[in-house]
């Protein structure tokens, strides 16, 4: 499935999100006494801001920001549809697609390692899938490729060729199914490229699952081991995981609801629990604000990547257009009177969940949200559109915290 969080020169929303609610907590110099912590900040403008997407109709949304002011969380919204408790500040979510920008950095580090080249043929690492021997790793990572989507695709002239069910009642009743990563990309193998290989941009989550199998490949160990060996491990990221077949979110969690027609009628069901193998290195993650800001700040402060693949990574392809896509990263520009360049890759899996990932390029200011989905009867991207650029606004530029602060 695309990335469900898209928008703003490539954060644009394109299927479903979700939200949770207020809660406040800081974390300020971990090896200082309590005493001597700083309190929370007051930050109306921040409150106001993730309010407006429980204005707008979502269950809710925790919010972890860092900026030059320090360390802010909060929430807005309900934990669960019928109650009043808010959620944990840093609860257990389902990151969808942010999942990519993990994969992207093994790939990554095996390229800085001489174990995979970067413009080398999949095929060669891969003999037994029957690749175009013209995609390299590079064309997975940027996706340009051309493999065909296997969630489905919809093609310029509004035609649509269906893939594994990942949206409506085929989804929801199918959300517990297990998938092998190999099952999956040979579905999309026997449908018709888009393009061919190296000849323009198409986002489709077959490239990120095709990683994951040259990863196992190439290093002799699974992914979920990989990732936790060379990322989850050494960065402390005690609240992510690549959960396989697990469906059940960790620890205290925002519940996500995803609402559906069955037979006419609307039905709201809660999927808190799925099954992501279903997305295997494309949007299969779990995680929470405070390990993606660790991973998201280390990865942008090139504590993961030398500079020069990490300059790789940042570089968008001419053909991604606003999305602004480079190696499992877009590019967002705001402007050099508002908060200049950030780095971003924003996820949601189906149903009920959506997470922000943003990072300067130095990695010193970082944005990492979730937002849960409820039972409202609302345009769902068009309604997160607005309340996303309210969001960034109120974040990222440094016009509009200059204004807010002198409210």
């Amino acid at each position: 499935m695309k990335s469900s969080l898209r928008g703003t020169k490539g954060s644009r929303l394109i299927r479903r999100v979700g939200g949770a609610a207020l809660a406040v907590a800081l974390v300020v110099g971990m090896a200082a006494p309590a005493a001597a912590r700083s309190a929370r900040p007051e930050r109306p403008e921040l409150q106001a801001a993730i309010q407006a997407f429980v204005d707008a109709g979502f269950a809710g949304v925790q919010l972890r920001l860092h900026d030059e002011q320090g360390e802010w969380t909060g929430s807005a919204g309900v934990r669960k549809l019928g109650g009043s408790a808010k959620p944990p500040t840093d609860g257990s979510f389902w990151v969808g697609s942010a999942t990519k920008n993990f994969v992207a950095t093994v790939v990554l580090q095996l390229v800085a390692e001489g174990k995979v080249g970067l413009d080398a043929s999949v095929a060669s690492y891969l003999p037994r899938l029957g690749l175009d021997r013209r995609i390299t790793v590079r064309m997975l990572l940027q996706h340009t490729s051309g493999l065909f989507n296997y969630t489905g695709e919809v093609y310029p002239d509004g035609s649509v060729v269906l893939g594994i069910p990942a949206a409506g009642k085929d989804w929801v009743d199918n959300r517990f199914r297990s998938y092998r990563p190999e099952e999956l990309v040979r579905f999309a193998l026997s449908k018709p490229p888009r393009f061919a290989p190296g000849t323009d941009f198409n986002y489709s989550n077959t490239n990120y699952t095709t990683a994951v199998l040259l990863i196992e490949k190439v290093t002799g160990r699974s992914y979920a081991e990989e990732m936790s060996r060379r990322i989850l491990r050494p960065l402390g990221l005690r609240g992510t995981a690549v959960p396989g077949n697990r469906a059940q979110l960790p620890g205290p969690h925002a519940h996500g609801y995803y609402r559906y027609l069955d037979a006419g009628q609307w039905k709201t069901v809660d999927v808190s629990r799925q099954n992501l193998s279903l997305l295997a290195g494309a949007g299969d993650m779990l995680s929470t604000t405070q390990d993606l800001h660790t991973y998201f700040s280390a990865l942008n402060g090139g504590k993961l990547l030398p500079p020069a693949l990490l300059a790789e990574m940042r570089k968008p392809h001419p053909k991604s257009g606003t999305l602004q896509y480079g190696l499992g990263v877009s590019v967002l520009d705001l402007g050099p009177t508002c908060g200049g360049t950030f780095f971003h890759h924003n996820g949601g899996p189906p149903g009920g969940y959506g997470a922000l990932m943003y990072s300067s390029p130095d990695g010193t200011k970082t944005l990492t949200a979730s937002v849960t989905t409820g039972d409202a009867p609302i345009d769902v991207p068009t309604e997160f559109y607005k309340s996303l650029q309210k969001l960034l606004q109120t974040t990222l530029c440094d016009n509009m915290r200059s204004a807010g602060a002198g409210h």
